[in-house]
């Protein structure tokens, strides 16, 4: 029996398209090429981060920023001094203040995933991240991804994320199309994951069925025997991941001068004269290639690898956190109180 008769809902589309331009084609057999040679995924587990829906955009969501804490409360605590901050600097309509600071009062006492202030929605939204790998090795970056060759260590990482509309019904090309198909059963299963964990991620399958793609991010790995560690978190382009990894590399944490009383630092915080200088000369050899997405510096193998993340949208939009993804603490007032009128009140 068919469920929707008619046109198909939003979030259960996927609207394929082909555009006639060099960059579009260019970008599509670069995508094909890559599935097909590294042709299965590595989940890593849950992020998270902000969306807002306002009045005429519906079922469309609006990325806030970077989906990068690994807490929900991580994220509501981002919500909460966005409101904050909004109701301080951006109004001074009265009403429009005491509806964003109710949200805040709010989020300072539950561990809600969603608000609404001023007439628009705030969710606090869930994506799952993944690498795709093939033959034994992780998806280094695309040719076509969005670069720069710059090694100012101190140069900004642009955020792609922000503003990103969430509308699973947008027109993508052929290759993400069927990528999105191939993802839609998605789930953890890997005995690692607790079992409450592979169930609510079974669960969520059918409320929420549909995916959408975000834009690729950028992290360095290490290659150990067996498996894989993160060295960076993750960066919009490949070069600033590689920034990073020159950064991990030459600006360790430096030893403090012995001070009276002071305990002893552990040996990770202690910088040998010896290996920053080898860490030096490797760097130095990795920044003189162009676009380098590997480096072996005394046996210990870094990578540059590109990093997907899936979202899952229901008929509601959004996944928000499932009851199985976990918090360290819980919600608190983060900011002093303020009233509508845009008075704060500091402690003494």
């Amino acid at each position: 029996m068919d469920d929707h008769p008619g046109k198909s809902p939003d979030y259960l589309t996927i609207n394929v398209t082909h555009r006639d331009d060099p960059v579009f084609e260019v970008t599509e057999a670069d995508a094909f090429a890559s599935v097909r040679k590294y042709p299965n995924i590595v989940v890593r587990g849950p992020l998270f981060g902000l969306a807002a829906q306002r009045r005429g955009e519906r079922p469309r969501w609006r990325l806030l920023g970077e989906l990068d804490t690994g807490f929900p409360q991580m994220a509501r605590d981002e919500l909460n001094s966005h409101l904050w901050f909004k109701a301080k600097d951006e109004t001074e309509d009265r009403a429009e203040r005491q509806s964003l600071l109710e949200a805040v009062a709010r989020l300072e006492v539950d561990p809600v995933n969603e608000v609404t202030a001023d007439g628009v929605r705030y969710r606090v939204v869930r994506a799952d991240e993944f690498t795709r790998i093939g033959d034994g090795r992780l998806e280094p970056p695309r040719a076509t991804d969005p670069d720069d060759d710059s090694w100012d260590l101190d140069a900004p990482d642009p955020c792609r994320t922000k503003g990103f509309v969430v509308d699973h019904a947008a027109a993508v090309g052929l290759t993400e199309g069927i990528d999105r198909a191939g993802l839609l059963q998605l789930s953890y299963t890997a005995d690692r994951f607790p079992a409450d964990v592979r169930a609510d991620s079974r669960r969520a399958v059918t409320t929420h069925p549909g995916v959408v793609l975000l834009p690729a991010t950028f992290r360095v790995v290490e290659r150990k025997e067996l498996s894989w560690s993160m060295v960076t978190g993750q960066y919009s382009t490949p070069q600033g991941a590689r920034r990073a990894l020159v950064h991990h590399l030459t600006r360790p944490v430096p030893q403090l001068p012995d001070l009276p009383d002071m305990p002893e630092l552990p040996a990770w915080m202690k910088v040998d004269e010896k290996e920053a200088a080898i860490h030096e000369r490797a760097a130095k050899k990795f920044t003189a290639r162009r676009r380098p997405n590997e480096l072996v510096v005394r046996g210990r193998r870094f990578e540059v690898v590109r990093v997907e993340r899936v979202m899952r949208i229901g008929p509601d939009g959004p996944e928000k956190p499932r009851p199985s993804d976990v918090d360290d603490y819980g919600p608190s007032q983060i900011h002093p109180p303020m009233d509508e009128h845009g008075t704060i009140t500091y402690g003494t």
